[in-house]
């Protein structure tokens, strides 16, 4: 049985993972326009701020991660629109392998546009990425990745179009980065705005690869267990629609 569960769950993934390196358009964008973004904010930022490097490279970093939630969301929903998902649903394959056929290669996308981008920063940028704190980095960029997918997966639950899938992560893009410090550290923005800070999972990003990358582990402790809790509620919420027939074909 065991076997069975792992050879079904291998044979998705590949084949997810064949259809996303067809189609590597969205991921070149959002890896090749925080470079760009990198590179004419730093200046700025290092005239601004103490930690200039740092907010020039998390920053576009965290912001274009949640931009890859169409990407993410984009697997599950293409699969509805081409009427296969149903198909998938009518096999032998469960809930969880199903899941894990669309998680594990987003997981791959999201993780390889995070890990480019923080080495363009340490290459091109300057960023300071000393070896003491790559393992503290890698952890920040998995528990984030995880929190970046769970809530991919739940928007192509909901969903009815692609349109609708865009405009969601967009918006969910610019306000989740502008509320979480990509753009401004909170710390320089309105009164108003550092009270909802907290409320944005950018927030919880920027504070977790800010204390990774001065390895600073115990403060880490607070933004991976956010993290973490965000990866489970949207997770459940993505399975738990998805088992209840939300993702069917018809709905879109």
């Amino acid at each position: 049985m065991a076997t069975d569960t792992l050879l079904r769950t291998g044979l998705l993934v590949r084949h997810n993972l064949i259809l996303r390196l067809r189609d590597p358009g969205q991921l070149i964008s959002y890896v090749a326009i925080p470079m760009v973004l990198m590179l004419v904010l730093k200046p700025l930022y290092m005239e601004a701020l103490d930690s200039g490097t740092v907010q020039a490279v998390t920053g576009p970093l965290v912001m274009f991660s949640v931009f890859a939630l169409a990407v993410v969301g984009n697997s599950i929903m293409v699969e509805r629109e081409w009427r296969t998902w149903d198909r998938l649903r009518s096999t032998r394959a469960g809930r969880a392998e199903l899941l894990l056929g669309k998680m594990v290669p987003g997981f791959v996308v999201l993780l390889v546009q995070q890990c480019v981008l923080m080495a363009y920063g340490s290459l091109v940028l300057g960023l300071d990425l000393p070896g003491s704190v790559i393992g503290w980095v890698a952890l920040a960029v998995a528990v984030w990745g995880l929190a970046l997918l769970s809530m991919g997966a739940f928007l192509a639950t909901v969903a009815r179009s692609r349109g609708d899938l865009g405009m969601v992560t967009d918006l969910g893009a610019i306000s989740i980065s502008a509320l979480g410090g990509a753009l401004v550290p909170v710390d320089l923005m309105p009164g108003w705005a550092q009270h909802v800070a907290p409320f944005s999972p950018g927030y919880w990003a920027m504070s977790l690869l800010r204390a990774a990358l001065s390895g600073d582990g115990a403060g880490m402790v607070r933004p991976v267990l956010v993290c973490l809790a965000i990866t489970l509620v949207f997770g459940v919420l993505a399975a738990y629609r998805l088992s209840r027939g939300w993702g069917r074909s018809h709905l879109l």
